[in-house]
């Protein structure tokens, strides 16, 4: 009958949503940071990745009949998905005051846009699945199925690939540092790092319970990001997240050789957790600068 979608269609839609959504899910963790958190953080990003994935799949069979009206749902998805990373960026900043330290605007302008990149992810891996089972466009479904599946879940491999960020232990090594309460004073690994431990309480608590981290950048222009407070911000936010903020935490940065010093009392006295949580932070997105290209644009200009 004209106008009822055969079986090929069906199949070719099914198993484009499935992938498509399947891959917003494969780029869903829960990791150390726990965000997003379980389960509603999950079912609310879970539900635009299958949107994602229903439009792109559909885009195909669209064009087939002509139907351009329908592909522009394309462009409203965009607005979608960017209402969706607004979301995200006005919650986080709606929690700032609830958190132990601040996480920092520009590491929530990052996160928001790490999820609305994930929404796309899923509409050009279901796209890619479309289109493949229709070049194929095979007699054999289960052929179509599993080639259509295979390409999109090697263009999710490439996606995820080529948009991993890196984290702080990839440019920096991250040690252990000696905290040291000299009357008002607190140092790490002798810098000095503030003087508002007056209070004999406070002394005693950095002395008893303080844990330290010290970063050491492996190049001099790895200390541009480093240096940059939103990144500094971050890893404070990542280590007090780890292991919760009894009382007191500090950033400080030493000019002359470049380290970086991240200090605090946290509720979990675990020297190794902190190392970890700092070693994984994120290097954000408006902090890295490549040193290649600034060589490159410094010798041009002479």
């Amino acid at each position: 009958m004209e106008g009822q979608i055969s079986v090929a269609d069906i199949t070719l839609i099914v198993t484009a949503i499935i992938t498509g959504t399947l891959a917003r899910v494969l780029t869903i963790k829960e990791d150390y940071r726990q965000y997003p958190s379980y389960p509603n953080g999950y079912i609310i990003h879970l539900i635009t990745g299958f949107v994602a994935a229903s439009l792109g799949a559909v885009a195909i069979p669209a064009l087939i009949t002509k139907n351009y009206v329908a592909v522009t749902f394309l462009a409203l998805a965009i607005q979608q998905f960017r209402d969706v990373r607004k979301m995200e960026k006005n919650s986080l900043q709606t929690l700032e005051e609830t958190e132990y330290t601040y996480r920092g605007a520009a590491y929530i302008d990052g996160i928001a846009k790490t999820f609305e990149a994930r929404n796309y992810f899923a509409l050009i891996v279901s796209f890619v699945t479309a289109l493949t089972i229709q070049l194929i466009n095979s007699e054999i479904l289960w052929l179509n199925i599993v080639a259509g599946s295979v390409v999109g879940l090697l263009v999710l491999y490439f996606l995820k690939r080529i948009s991993k960020g890196k984290v702080v232990g990839d440019i920096a090594d991250v040690k252990p540092g000696k905290v040291e309460v000299r009357g008002s004073e607190l140092f790490v690994d002798d810098i000095y790092v503030a003087n508002t431990l007056g209070m004999e309480n406070a002394s005693n608590l950095f002395r008893k319970e303080g844990l330290a981290a010290v970063i050491y950048p492996r190049e001099d222009h790895f200390r541009i990001t480093l240096d940059n407070f939103g990144q500094r911000q971050a890893i404070l936010f990542e280590a007090t997240r780890a292991l919760g903020l009894k009382r007191y935490h500090f950033t400080r940065k030493d000019y002359k050789e470049g380290r970086v010093i991240i200090t605090l009392v946290p509720i979990i006295p675990d020297q190794d957790g902190l190392i970890e949580s700092v070693k994984n932070t994120p290097l954000l997105e408006s902090t890295k600068k490549s040193h290649a290209v600034l060589q490159t644009n410094i010798v041009g200009s002479e």
